[in-house]
């Protein structure tokens, strides 16, 4: 093969390896903090085809911490500038965009089973037990991001089985969730750091002015609480994430 853009990944993984990441198909739920840089990562390795699931756009609070998020891109669709960018790393990648809020209500609308492995990057509950369970029911490998927000440790984050799991308060909730459903394990990044409580004394909030774009139907307005986020702890998971499912792909492991 001629040199190009993969050729010092390809010292690493091979040809095999190159020609397995080449034709894999992943789908990454959440194109945010964790997401984003999952997704380049995979972008960056020659991952196939990357189907993107997200339905918000980038706000101006987003350029703390997610990589598709600079001044000209507030506004737009996060999985339409996070498939430009993908695009200009590979054009050759086949880049799919759902714009869509992932809930139990909606799981019916796609197929799973079309691919080889799943990321979870989305922090709605329900959402994540319901991609843990289709992953369960189909054998497809899925890696979960828990908690980042709050965090300031990146240092601290480690892949493991959601059972062996404690601290995280995302993770506890996950655990008995699962295990009612009785889903025997999950692979998940998570930290046992202590969330920080946010600082909102004489702060602008988001919560209280909001400056999410126009159309936005789940702006900060609805939120409970807007977590504290950096440039670090979000991008360390993601590239954790991201390498887990490089590796396994390039060596034709799953769970």
């Amino acid at each position: 093969m001629a040199l190009n853009q993969f050729s010092r990944t390809e010292l690493l993984y091979g040809k095999d390896g190159m020609a397995a990441l080449f034709g894999a198909s992943v789908a990454v739920f959440g194109i945010g903090g964790v997401g984003g840089y999952a997704v380049e990562a995979l972008a960056r390795s020659g991952v196939g085809r990357l189907a993107l699931f997200d339905d918000d756009k980038i706000c101006l609070t987003n350029l703390n911490r997610q990589l598709h998020a600079i001044t000209k891109t507030i506004g737009e669709y996060k999985v339409d500038a996070a498939k430009e960018r993908i695009l200009e790393i590979n054009p050759n990648c086949k880049v799919e965009t759902y714009k869509m809020f992932y809930l139990p209500d909606s799981a019916d609308e796609i197929d799973l089973s079309q691919y080889d492995y799943i990321i979870d990057a989305i922090d709605t509950v329900s959402g994540k037990i319901e991609l843990a369970r289709q992953a369960h029911e189909l054998n497809i490998p899925i890696i979960a991001s828990m908690g980042a927000g709050n965090k300031l440790n990146a240092s601290a984050f480690e892949v493991t089985d959601i059972y062996k799991t404690s601290v995280c308060p995302l993770a506890k909730v996950m655990r008995g969730e699962l295990k009612k459903r009785g889903i025997p394990r999950l692979k998940v990044v998570y930290s046992k750091e202590t969330p920080m409580i946010p600082i909102t004394d004489d702060m602008p909030s988001c919560k209280d002015n909001c400056v999410c774009p126009p159309g936005v139907a789940r702006n900060c307005t609805h939120r409970r609480q807007i977590p504290g986020s950096n440039a670090f702890v979000p991008s360390t998971v993601g590239l954790i994430i991201a390498g887990e499912v490089i590796n396994n792909l390039a060596h034709g492991v799953g769970i």
